[in-house]
């Protein structure tokens, strides 16, 4: 996705799906990982996450074992990360060298047990973390970015929310600002309705339970069952959403809040109830953060055309 930019007296072309992703991948390596990575190995790790990524289809999400070259490629990815990480780990217990970071927290924690977590569930919980933090924020990013560039009244209504944030908080930025970035929000949350990370989320029933559609009809969950979630089908329903297949960020603003006036679950990009996603209020500050930058101090012009959904993969991604 590229687009032109200028600031400054500076001008030049950008490709904003390539930037914003290895954006995403610097914050989720400083929260996550250590010195030792984020200093000696980022460009492989990240390099390494990317064949993840590409492994994560929907045909080897049905099939996840078959010998494709993509499924080997994901796989000696996945093998060269844990090897990175219990290195990492081996040389902190030996040194004694402690850092400030996730990694070291799990490194330190126990079950109720007493036990200590192995290496093995370490890397894998790491590996699940970064990927959790990573991956759907810069796809939120990318598509946040082409649907305000493609659409000149929300880019405007963004700019303006800006200048007038800086001028209140006199050009210091922080928790409380972000806050107050109303606008901002509504253009990534319908962004995040549009395209949603996740197709789908999955709950098993704990106990027998009763669902009744939009008609009356009832139908019985039995106990043990498990239940599918098709969140991209639940964020485009149209007895829910006016004109749901169309870029509105002011569905959510006052005097509308379509998903608040639909019931209680109908936005479930985030999962909802006790199991609603630990890390949504991170992903909505992480990507305001950089926003609000690029709207405060460029100006952009999408010149590619309108990204596409690549509908292989199970999460959706532009490409």
């Amino acid at each position: 996705m590229q687009a032109y930019f200028a600031s400054w007296g500076q001008e030049g072309i950008v490709d904003l799906k390539h930037e914003l992703e290895q954006v995403l991948m610097f914050i989720s390596s400083r929260c996550l990982l250590g010195y030792e990575v984020r200093e000696m190995m980022l460009e492989e790790v990240s390099s390494l996450f990317h064949e993840l990524e590409n492994g994560l289809n929907f045909f080897s999400f049905l099939f996840p074992y078959i010998p494709t070259s993509t499924n080997r490629r994901r796989d000696k990815a996945h093998i060269r990360l844990k090897e990175i990480f219990t290195t990492t780990i081996r040389s902190r217990r030996s040194s004694g060298r402690v850092q400030e970071d996730a990694l070291q927290r799990l490194m330190n924690s126990k079950y109720k047990d007493g036990r200590s977590a192995s290496e093995a569930e370490i890397c894998g919980m790491i590996i699940a973390l970064i990927f959790a933090g990573k991956h759907p924020s810069s796809s939120t990013s990318i598509w946040t970015g082409a649907f305000m560039l493609s659409n000149t009244k929300f880019l405007i209504a963004a700019v303006e929310e800006q200048k007038h944030i800086i001028s209140k908080y006199k050009n210091q930025i922080g928790y409380d600002a972000f806050l107050e970035m109303d606008t901002l929000h509504r253009c990534i949350k319908e962004a995040l309705r549009m395209h949603t990370p996740v197709q789908m989320l999955a709950r098993k029933a704990h106990k027998k339970f009763k669902v009744q559609t939009k008609e009356g009809k009832e139908y019985d969950i039995p106990e043990g069952h498990n239940i599918v979630i098709p969140t991209t089908l639940n964020n485009k329903l149209s007895h829910v959403y006016n004109d749901p297949h169309a870029y509105d960020p002011d569905r959510f603003g006052p005097g509308r809040e379509e998903d608040r006036v639909g019931g209680k679950y109908s936005f479930t990009t985030f999962g909802g109830g006790r199991h609603v996603c630990s890390g949504m209020a991170l992903a909505y500050l992480q990507i305001k953060v950089i926003w609000s930058h690029l709207l405060r101090n460029f100006e952009f012009k999408l010149i590619s055309p309108f990204p596409k959904v690549d509908v292989s993969k199970d999460l959706f991604m532009c490409k």
